[in-house]
């Protein structure tokens, strides 16, 4: 992704700044209060929120308050639950901020203590249920590489109006372990796999079970075929082939119903004799 040098060059300067600012708090074990200030700070001055207009404190969920968000000409964009520098980040305070996101209706959440930075997107299905869409930490970045910026600039306003983290998610939601292990599991990619045995060891005798069997078994981890997460990424790919498939025979279908109708060969007419001339009947 290509920014512009100004975006850059900010990410590139405050950046360092707060990297410097976030050490010395951890070292000095700042409280949630004292992070948050610094929290603040970095929307406004890294990710370029008005702090004064789009950053509040005020968004009260159910006779609770979070701790921040970010709202753009009346819509909010973002739910943050900040922890103290110190604090580990752990289960229990995601499903706080989900909760919040949840009971508002607000998709996108942010979970951080101003060093770990983890951007999760709230998918409203029964049950709820969450994805985690981007997660870094603050002091190991460099704002020279792109591949930082592009996880920087998902948090910043001026990604908002580009859809930068609709389109992370979707590239996220499409490129990770359960996608990549469902489609090594799948009917055509298992089949390469037996072609390609066959030519490597001439006359070998497989079948795509055997081979199916020696993936589950020995090659993925449990984790990435076993779970809700696996089982419906699994289902999403057997849907995807599935409907591959009927557009090919809708294809095949409508190629047929274009070929010109076989040429019809009359049948042999039966010529009758010619009636004789005049001069054929003067004589």
């Amino acid at each position: 992704m290509s920014l512009p040098s100004r975006i850059t060059e900010r990410l590139n300067k405050k950046l360092r700044v707060f990297q410097d600012v976030l050490q010395k708090a951890k070292d000095a074990d700042k409280n949630e209060s004292d992070t948050v200030s610094i929290i603040m700070d970095m929307l406004a001055d890294l990710f370029g929120y008005d702090k004064y207009m789009e950053i509040t404190s005020e968004l009260a969920i159910r006779g609770t308050f979070c701790d921040l968000a970010i709202k753009i000409d009346g819509k909010f964009q973002y739910l943050i639950e900040c922890k103290s520098v110190g604090t580990e980040l752990k289960e229990n305070h995601l499903k706080q901020a989900a909760d919040y996101g949840a009971n508002s209706g607000i998709p996108w959440i942010i979970l951080t203590n101003g060093i770990e930075w983890q951007v999760h997107k709230i998918r409203f299905e029964q049950p709820i249920s969450h994805d985690l869409v981007c997660e870094f930490n603050i002091l190991d970045l460099n704002p020279r590489k792109e591949e930082d910026q592009e996880k920087l600039f998902l948090l910043c306003k001026e990604g908002l109006s580009k859809d930068s983290r609709e389109d992370y998610y979707e590239k996220m939601q499409c490129l990770n372990r359960f996608v990549i292990g469902g489609f090594i599991l799948s009917e055509p990619v298992i089949h390469v796999i037996r072609r390609e045995l066959r030519k490597f060891a001439e006359g070998l005798k497989v079948d795509n079970e055997e081979i199916e069997k020696i993936i589950r078994q020995e090659v993925l981890k449990r984790e990435i075929l076993e779970g809700d997460d696996a089982y419906k990424t699994q289902a999403k790919i057997r849907r995807f082939y599935k409907k591959q498939l009927k557009e090919k025979e809708h294809s095949c279908t409508e190629s047929e119903a274009k070929q010109p109708a076989p040429i019809q060969q009359n049948a042999p007419q039966e010529v009758s004799p010619a009636a004789p001339n005049s001069e054929e009947k003067q004589k």
